[in-house]
């Protein structure tokens, strides 16, 4: 039976049905999902319960999963683990622990792994524990965003190349929140402002919080370009939101989607959401120097 994909936006995002994805897919079934995900960039799956090796095993079918490195609990593993809660322990994490300070650029827009020499094809992230309120998870397309650049700026950021840089992101948190051991541990790297998709040739912005500068230009000029730019795809025709519910899994393209956290009471409700990271394709990206 052929998966159901329903429009949530008018620009992008889709929630996908008639399919268990806890169970091995048939060919014929994956490669509707692949190709939904081209067109549709974020994909929406609810209830599926999901357990760490049968998100591991799907995530797989889209490429090589990134391991987990810095400071995120799950470091070590194919897990991203966002929570409030403690491995060890589970209890609740303190608010102003180390950990908790490390998420909370979590809310700034950001595309995962763009601070990485070969960034993420996408991000899946499944819900597990889910609080009452709060905890929505906020998504903007730079692929539908671009054709509406005005002409001077598109031929502006065409060649455009801009620096990544992990501890940028961390420092708009708290200033010299990573340690120098940490800042060496990922290093700068440049990627083209402007990507293009490989399967359907639509191009997108690749922008967010790890984007410090952009090379050749002034640090203030380039900041300032990369605001403009972040404040004309997050606008509300731009974006979608998704409210959680336990057994949600959301599948995202970080080569043209940025995405933000927003605040939940990390004091009174748990929270726990696994994230799994695809690996990206080298040869996707021109090569920058």
């Amino acid at each position: 039976m052929a998966i159901t994909v329903t429009r949530l936006g008018p620009s992008f995002a889709a929630r996908i049905g008639g399919v268990d994805i806890t169970r091995p897919l048939f060919d014929a079934t994956w490669a509707e999902i692949r190709a939904a995900f081209e067109a549709h960039s974020v994909l929406v799956f609810h209830g599926q319960s999901l357990d760490d090796d049968a998100q591991i095993a799907f995530s797989r079918r889209f490429g090589a999963l990134e391991v987990t490195r810095s400071i995120n609990p799950a470091a070590g593993t194919p897990f991203a683990r966002q929570s409030n809660l403690d491995m060890k322990t589970g209890e609740v994490i303190p608010s102003d622990d180390r950990r908790m300070i490390y998420q909370l650029a979590n809310m700034l827009w950001h595309s995962d792994s763009s601070f990485k020499a070969v960034p993420s094809l996408c991000s899946l992230l499944s819900a597990r524990i889910v609080p009452p309120e709060g905890g929505a998870t906020e998504f903007a397309s730079g692929r539908a965003a671009y054709p509406s650049l005005p002409e001077d700026v598109k031929r502006r950021v065409e060649t455009a190349v801009a620096v990544h840089d992990f501890s940028w992101s961390r420092d708009q948190i708290r200033p010299g929140f990573f340690t120098e051991k940490e800042r060496a541990e990922f290093p700068p790297v440049r990627h083209p402002v402007v990507r293009t998709n490989p399967v359907n040739g639509k191009k997108a912005l690749f922008l967010g919080a790890h984007a410090s500068h952009v090379v050749g230009m002034s640090m203030e000029e380039g900041r300032a370009l990369l605001r403009q730019l972040l404040d004309h795809v997050t606008r509300p025709q731009f974006c979608h939101r998704h409210e959680w519910t336990e057994g949600d899994l959301v599948i995202w393209d970080n080569r043209c989607i940025l995405h933000r956290a927003t605040p939940y009471d990390t004091t009174r409700y748990k929270r726990l959401m696994q994230r799994t990271t695809v690996s990206g394709d080298p040869a996707e990206l021109a090569h920058v120097r």
